[in-house]
């Protein structure tokens, strides 16, 4: 009988093959997880969003916490998030849903304005 169709000849082929199958249908192997979504703060203050243009990831959330004497709001541009007035000292978090471009202003004080990028 011919050495490759022994049991010593066929088992380690057989194993290097279901190995080898394994890896294609699972994918790489050293793939990086996803990262962890992050809370990611913003301010209102002095009458301004700081900062004015924020770029964060799908699954993160934003924390605009306001800081001057009076109260504002963050609201979509085109209505998409409002959070209604928000108390000197107060904090609003807001975690968005799609990706985009996201402008925003305070219905207060309409020349307050910033941009929230979500990728």
């Amino acid at each position: 009988m011919s050495p490759r169709l022994t049991r010593r000849g066929i088992a380690p082929r057989l194993v290097m093959l279901g190995c080898l199958a394994m890896a294609a249908a699972t994918g790489p192997m050293l793939a990086a997880p996803p990262a962890a979504p992050k809370t990611v703060g913003a301010v209102i203050d002095g009458t301004k969003f700081q900062p004015e243009s924020l770029t964060i990831k799908l699954g993160d959330t934003v924390v605009w916490t306001n800081q001057d004497p009076f109260p504002h709001t963050v609201t979509s541009a085109a209505g998409g998030f409002d959070s209604k007035a928000i108390a000197p000292g107060k904090s609003w978090k807001f975690k968005p849903s799609k990706r985009g471009e996201f402008p925003y202003v305070c219905s207060f004080h309409p020349t307050m304005s910033a941009v929230l990028r979500v990728e």
